[in-house]
């Protein structure tokens, strides 16, 4: 067995424990499975139907992402995934749904739909989206 050295245990039990707070505070951009997984595993998640170049898709990202820094609790509660319409508008993750357009935000868990939100950029709107997903399941 090779000897270790004290600071590559220490770096690896560290990198261990960061790696869930890591994956908390990413956006995942979705594959096929992803939601329906995390969802039949008790998840609550977060999903941005966006484009690249939708602007009304960035500024609801920006909107997100300083609700998500300013508030922990978010990342803790939820998983987040960006669905890309270009490559899945016309897939299940989309069709399923019922997802009228890009710039559409949806909140799931299990087999509810908690809410949406269609083309808003609004700070409170958004807010109160995300914030539903703070509530402990019934």
């Amino acid at each position: 067995m090779p000897h270790l050295h004290r600071r590559t245990v220490l770096a690896t039990g560290l990198a261990a424990l960061l790696a869930p707070m890591a994956r908390a505070s990413e956006t995942l951009d979705y594959s096929d499975g992803l939601i329906e997984t995390a969802l039949a595993n008790g998840e609550t998640v977060f999903v941005e139907y966006g484009a690249k170049w939708c602007s009304t898709c960035a500024r609801q990202e920006r909107v997100i992402g300083a609700l998500r820094a300013a508030n922990p609790a978010y990342d803790a509660a939820m998983m987040f995934v960006r669905v890309d319409w270009d490559a899945f508008r016309r897939e299940e993750v989309t069709t399923s749904r019922n997802i009228p357009r890009r710039s559409t935000l949806v909140l799931l868990r299990g087999e509810e739909e908690l809410g949406r939100l269609v083309a808003s950029t609004r700070e409170a709107d958004i807010k109160a989206l995300l914030d539903l997903g703070l509530v402990p399941a019934t």
